[in-house]
């Protein structure tokens, strides 16, 4: 059986400044149990590669995605001063994706649709 699909995926990168690696870890440490709290978080880590991070989150629908940016945003903010989002993505059907255009503008994400008949449910 499968169910309506309203996961709502963000792919930011953050390059980080010279000397700063250790730092934007620490606010990265922050990051992730402050979404502890968050009912609607899915999945959130951070990966590295050299001075680059990548987020790996995902939310229930965009409602949840905009409690997310309301919950972090003050430790977000301390991490762009250390760093730039040098990529940012939004993954969402487009009922959802439609919900995040305004409010992510300010951040000229890409958006990516997820279209009907190109994901496999993973409920039994």
């Amino acid at each position: 059986m499968l169910t309506l699909d309203t996961c709502c995926t963000l792919v930011p990168y953050f390059e980080i400044e010279d000397g700063q690696l250790d730092a934007f870890k620490a606010l990265a440490r922050q990051l992730v149990a402050k979404t502890r709290t968050e009912p609607g978080c899915m999945h959130y880590a951070f990966s590295f590669n050299g001075n680059i991070a990548h987020c790996r989150e995902g939310y229930v629908d965009a409602a949840a995605l905009l409690a997310h940016r309301e919950n972090v945003g003050e430790l977000l903010g301390q991490a762009l001063k250390i760093s730039k989002i040098i990529r940012f993505e939004v993954h969402a059907p487009a009922a959802e994706a439609d919900k995040l255009r305004g409010p992510m503008a300010s951040r000229n994400p890409e958006f990516f649709v997820l279209e009907e008949g190109f994901r496999r449910s993973c409920e039994a």
